[in-house]
């Protein structure tokens, strides 16, 4: 096999804030840098998508389209969006027509590659979504999301792949959110999907193990075309291994990625600022520790925070261990759903339920639902009694979800318009289908 240089994927501005600062960077923190960013030589910078979107609304009186229109203007190197498939940036399924429109307005407004995931790996729920970033001339990024169960082997990863090539993606992302992908796993899935597929992959990872530079130079050395790294103050921990030392690593190698460390050290020296900014600014915990526990619970960090708090709320902090043994077994009975947004949280809440209350004696409309078929297939069988419990004698739907949602643009506009905004944009419309109560409020402190 030919050895070449490796591409960089930076996230410092989407994954890697989000991982470890809670998503609150703002633009007025990007924008002195992205000169700087833009003569490194990235192949792509990632940011925008994800949960960037919501918190902007939410949290920081910020125009998610107004942030994406500031960063093209001044970015050359192509910024790269994250995308929940018929979900786009929310929780559920969306209608096709919404689903059309946010696409075609995310490549209008400064998106050049769209990386598009399904948490359970249901390609019927990308077809939309990848067809209409065909459509509207960007770079369709399909993504394998990995995780590990009896349902997930290679030849599961690559029967993916292909369907993903059949659906017209330009490239393939495999998307390791938790950290779970060991080091000689990789180079054996990386060269099974090399044998079959031909065009360029990409490998996302998370160090929440502490693995994740080891299972980049497996890949590396297995023939991956493109690694996400984030920049030092932003890497490492539940973000991405850090952009410097792996540059460092390939330096003088056949997979020299031609990038300049005197650069790249002087864009870290502008991050350590912002990140000790964001900190004081919104009282945050940057130093998330490594936690490589995870390769057995399967538990992603933030996610593991977030159920700690929903206990501590709940005044059953204590029962935290019982938790962690249930979150496996909950997985294992809704067909071992990889975790990951929506998943991760559906999952999530359910075992906390099962630890307060009693296993299934309150089962959230989420949970009901997705035993329903809502969100897609699940890679493995439902157990038969969860599913009567969730369900009845109710049979799952087996069609794409998506097709039993009518078009809902209009209905949201009139609705719009009679909450007072009847000439509001169409990027401003598809802030409030995507989250209605959250663009509302934005709206009025800044329509």
């Amino acid at each position: 096999m030919a050895k070449k240089s490796v591409k960089i994927t930076e996230t410092v501005l989407r994954d890697g804030q989000q991982s470890l600062a809670a998503t609150r960077m703002r633009i007025v923190d990007m924008l002195p840098i992205l000169e700087k960013m833009d003569s490194i030589g990235y192949h792509a910078i990632e940011a925008w998508g994800g949960a960037t979107f919501d918190v902007c609304l939410r949290f920081l009186n910020e125009d998610p389209w107004q942030r994406l229109r500031l960063l093209k203007k001044n970015l050359k190197t192509p910024i790269q969006m994250l995308l929940r498939g018929q979900n786009l940036l929310g929780y559920h399924p969306m209608a096709d027509d919404v689903v059309r429109e946010f696409i075609m307005r995310s490549v209008d407004n400064g998106v050049s590659i769209i990386r598009i995931f399904d948490a359970l790996n249901d390609t019927r729920n990308l077809e939309t979504a990848m067809r209409a970033t065909k459509e509207a001339g960007a770079h369709a990024q399909g993504c394998i999301v990995y995780t590990v169960s009896p349902y997930h082997k290679d030849e599961d990863f690559v029967k993916l792949g292909k369907e993903l090539v059949e659906m017209g993606a330009d490239s393939i992302c495999i998307k390791d959110m938790a950290g779970l992908l060991l080091p000689y796993n990789a180079y054996k899935l990386i060269q099974a999907l090399k044998k079959e597929i031909h065009i360029p992959i990409e490998l996302h990872t998370h160090f929440t193990s502490a693995l994740g530079d080891m299972t980049y130079l497996k890949a590396i050395e297995a023939g991956v075309d493109i690694i996400d790294t984030a920049i030092s103050p932003f890497s490492c921990a539940s973000s991405q291994p850090c952009t410097e030392s792996i540059v460092a690593a390939l330096k003088g190698t056949d997979y020299d990625t031609g990038l300049d460390l005197e650069r790249l050290g002087e864009v870290a020296d502008y991050f350590k600022r912002v990140k000790k900014d964001l900190e004081e600014d919104f009282h945050l915990n940057t130093n998330i520790s490594i936690d490589p526990k995870i390769l057995s619970s399967q538990i992603p960090g933030g996610m593991l925070s977030n159920l700690l708090n929903q206990m501590k709320e709940m005044g059953v902090a204590d029962e935290y261990d019982a938790l962690l043994s249930e979150m496996p077994r909950v997985r294992k009975e809704l067909g071992y759903p990889p975790l990951v947004t929506p998943t991760s949280q559906i999952v999530g809440t359910m075992a906390v339920m099962n630890v307060v209350l009693g296993r299934y004696k309150m089962i959230p409309q989420e949970v009901r639902n997705l035993v329903a078929g809502k969100y897609g297939r699940t890679p493995g069988p439902i157990d038969p009694e969860v599913k009567r419990l969730a369900i009845g004698n109710q049979e799952p739907i087996t069609c794409r979800p998506a097709d039993m949602i009518p078009p809902e643009l209009d209905t949201y506009r009139k609705r719009l318009a009679e909450d007072g905004y009847p000439n509001a944009s169409m990027e401003d419309l598809l802030s409030y289908i995507s989250f209605p109560e959250v663009a509302k409020t934005f709206f009025g402190h800044n329509r």
